[in-house]
């Protein structure tokens, strides 16, 4: 169902509640910082996961520290703060959670201290953001940010301009995504995911200096293709020609989720297919995901309702 209320400064609320005024330095300036988090829904268990939050929150709060945005929670408090607003507002389906922090004060001037900080939460039902049956992509002629300019490792709302631009190109191109780089040239990342290409056989991903968000789904991908494949994920510097040569390439990202690539710049990846290791790797983050793998529940999957009723078998 559709959410009936949100957090904001500390309180529950209802959403209609939920405004700032048009004169809110984040919103004039893009001084804030957020998280995506997905809960997925299990029915068989009838029960809802919120997958790899804590990781979220902890990201979060680095990225305040870097904004020096202070919150008054602990990640435990977060995290607990979230389950209640699910349970709040009943919601039974695949959602996306979104925290963000923000410099509230309604003044004019761009820096960071000195300035009054909020925070808000809000949850809404949430499939698919790109397909994940095969993009075709483009490098874009927008390079990616770089950490000496807005830090690429915290989630900085100001940031996704980039990305945006990137991403409009690529849609208005007539391809689904985009492919970005440093401004030395090597791949960054999507528009909004982290890149990894099989060359030769080998799993590769760029490396976190060449100035990428150091996704919670990256790391996951390296966790399970290390446990579940047996493949160990080098992290280096990759050439963009190298994305022409690759037997298989996918994007990842809370929002993206494990999304293969079959074609850049009018070449085909491979055969043109999705490629097995990007397969077997996608359905390994969809069963972890739902909380159908009992060995990584435990760890990455926080579970909404306290109880699962009798007639979910």
């Amino acid at each position: 169902m559709e959410a009936q209320e949100l957090f904001m400064n500390g309180e529950f609320i209802p959403v209609e509640r939920g405004v700032i005024s048009v004169r809110t330095h984040g919103f004039a300036y893009g001084t804030g910082c957020f998280e995506g988090i997905r809960g997925y829904w299990n029915e068989e268990e009838q029960q809802l996961y919120l997958f790899r939050a804590r990781e979220h929150y902890e990201r979060l709060l680095r990225s305040c520290k870097t904004l020096q945005i202070a919150l008054p929670y602990s990640v435990e408090q977060l995290l607990e703060i979230t389950v209640e607003l699910v349970r709040r507002n009943n919601q039974r389906r695949d959602i996306y959670i979104r925290p963000v922090a923000y410099k509230s004060d309604q003044t004019i001037g761009v820096r960071l201290h000195g300035i009054s900080d909020s925070f808000l939460i809000t949850t809404e039902p949430f499939g698919d953001y790109v397909s994940t049956t095969g993009l075709r992509c483009c490098v874009s002629s927008w390079r990616r940010i770089d950490d000496n300019a807005i830090p690429a490792r915290a989630k900085v709302c100001g940031a996704y301009v980039n990305s945006a631009l990137a991403k409009s190109e690529a849609l208005q191109n007539g391809y689904d995504e985009a492919i970005m780089l440093t401004h030395e040239g090597h791949v960054s990342e999507g528009s909004a995911e982290n890149i990894f290409l099989v060359l030769n056989g080998e799993l590769i991903t760029p490396a976190p200096t060449e100035n990428i968000l150091l996704g919670i789904t990256r790391d996951t991908v390296m966790e399970l293709a290390r446990r579940e494949l047996g493949r160990i994920t080098r992290e280096r510097s990759i050439d963009r020609t190298e994305l022409y040569n690759a037997e298989e390439i996918f994007l990842c990202g809370t929002g993206a989720q494990i999304a293969p690539v079959v074609e850049v710049d009018h070449r085909p990846i491979g055969s043109g297919q999705i490629g097995p290791i990007s397969k077997a790797l996608q359905d390994l983050y969809f069963q972890v995901v739902r909380g159908k793998r009992p060995e990584y529940r435990a760890r990455w999957c926080t579970p909404v309702y306290s109880s699962v009723p009798a007639s979910a078998g």
